[in-house]
């Protein structure tokens, strides 16, 4: 097959969250499975010049958007059997920020129209176009109201992936004509529409051939009320065609046998060298403790999507106990502050670092022994997946990918990868913490098992991209 991977951004060259690390890892994987697969994504000025010095210039074009007639430059990179094609238009992507501009609908709309142009210029016709949230949501559109009664353009598949369902391109109803070039009666009709604004998601939704979001379980949450951001009407009407497919992670790079940042490096038949890191870890961050007193990890946004008002309410709870927490982040100005005075109150107990560092939050995935993750919504997550990969034993609250991927300890059978509490309580996740903490102090041979359950579990994007082709082929 040949598969057109469509993104705002693709890791290693530009990246803002688990969007970017997606289309960096998932392109790669379809290839290595004998697919034809390219990728195309805006060229940012923020891509440093390191990755601009190896793109060539191929040709360019003029794109229409709505009135404007647009320069549209492609530029191209080749590696690891993906060809990554880069749009170049200094007006619209040579900004200070990636998204959160004023004109993002423009933008988007410009690079969603440019997506579909290009193809003919550089010879490639897709069988599938893999479209990712908001910023490519006018992708299936356009395809649909434009290109798919164009000879050339036949037979083109379009997957739309849901990625965060609460960004959904929403803007008022006067961009429609003057901005995107659609005919205002798509509006009136409701195909564009939702609550009253243009929305691009919606229409993506309708449009698409299938609709994927990257877990099973958010696949169904996003379908109800609380979860769907006033989209679950739409998806149920659309339930045919949506699914959910778990993402990987990069068992190379996020490998505790060979990982630099590592004070020393273990596997599964070394796991005791773990213990290296816990000590040094602890000694980095200036805190003590006995080999019974269970360290806690917290690494990521400090956001009330992350679970953090539960923590606000029994974090002093927590730290009553003989447990020691590292955190690292940024995020919610309350919730960073809730974490410094927890600091200034409990020196011997806590670790704040208001930042961002993957050398530390390496450093903690490895030397930590639970990891706590009690997300209020969570679409797949990552970092519980690398904490199971180094042997730090994910606390999750039974949400999305969380719920997916953690299975959680059996003390009858031994089975299980790690913790979880299924109500959104903050005494129900303490009791969970204090359940783990018993466990860890009592039962190291059972700890010892669930470590090896959850280092052995298989990761990888190898299985996801297999999923992925099984849905490509399917349309």
């Amino acid at each position: 097959m040949k598969i057109l991977y469509a993104a705002s951004e693709v890791a290693p060259f530009i990246k803002t969250g688990g969007l970017g690390d997606v289309a960096g890892s998932l392109p790669k994987a379809l290839a290595a499975k004998g697919h034809e697969v390219a990728v195309i994504c805006p060229l940012y000025c923020q891509i440093k010049p390191e990755w601009r010095d190896k793109m060539y210039y191929l040709r360019n074009l003029y794109v229409q958007v709505a009135w404007r007639s647009q320069y549209c430059g492609i530029f191209v990179y080749e590696s690891d059997g993906v060809k990554y094609y880069f749009l170049d238009n200094e007006y619209y992507f040579a900004r200070n920020s990636v998204y959160g501009e004023y004109d993002d609908a423009e933008r988007f709309a410009f690079f969603s129209r440019a997506i579909l142009e290009m193809l003919p210029a550089i010879d490639f016709h897709p069988d599938v176009i893999n479209c990712n949230d908001w910023q490519t949501a006018l992708v299936p559109v356009y395809y649909g109201l434009d290109y798919n009664c164009r000879p050339w353009y036949s037979n083109i598949k379009t997957v739309f992936t849901i990625h965060n369902i609460q960004f959904q391109g929403q803007y008022g109803r006067e961009i429609l004509d003057y901005v995107l070039g659609i005919d205002d009666h798509h509006f009136q009709n409701g195909f564009m529409q939702q609550d009253g604004d243009v929305n691009l998601m919606k229409a993506a939704i309708v449009c698409s051939d299938r609709v994927t979001t990257v877990s099973q379980t958010y696949a169904q949450e996003i379908q109800t009320a609380f979860y769907g951001f006033r989209l679950d009407a739409v998806l149920r009407w659309n339930q045919g065609k949506v699914c959910g497919i778990v993402n990987g992670i990069d068992v190379d790079a996020f490998n505790p046998e060979t990982d630099p940042h590592l004070f020393k490096n273990y596997g599964i038949n070394s796991l005791d060298d773990k213990k290296v890191n816990r000590s040094e870890l602890l000694k980095m961050c200036g805190l003590e403790a006995s080999d019974e007193t269970m360290v806690i990890g917290m690494v990521g946004r400090l956001t009330s999507q992350k679970g953090l008002d539960l923590v606000q309410c029994v974090l002093n709870d927590i730290l009553e106990k003989d447990v020691r927490m590292i955190v690292l982040g940024t995020g919610d100005y309350d919730y960073e502050q809730m974490f410094m005075r927890a600091k200034w109150e409990h020196p011997d107990k806590i670790s704040t670092n208001i930042m961002f560092s993957a050398d530390l939050a390496n450093k903690i995935y490895a030397g930590c022994d639970l990891f706590l993750m009690p997300s209020l919504f969570e679409p797949c997550g990552l970092a519980q997946m690398i904490a199971m990969r180094y042997g730090t034993l994910p606390l999750v609250r039974e949400t999305g990918g969380l719920k997916d991927t953690v299975q959680p300890y059996n003390q009858f059978t031994g089975e299980g990868t790690g913790f979880s509490f299924a109500n959104y309580n903050a005494h129900e996740m303490l009791h969970v913490i204090e359940e783990a903490a018993a466990l860890f102090r009592h039962d190291q041979k059972a700890w010892r098992q669930m470590q090896c359950n959850a280092m052995n579990r298989d990761f990888s994007w190898d299985r996801s991209a297999q999923a992925y082709i099984d849905l490509y082929q399917g349309i």
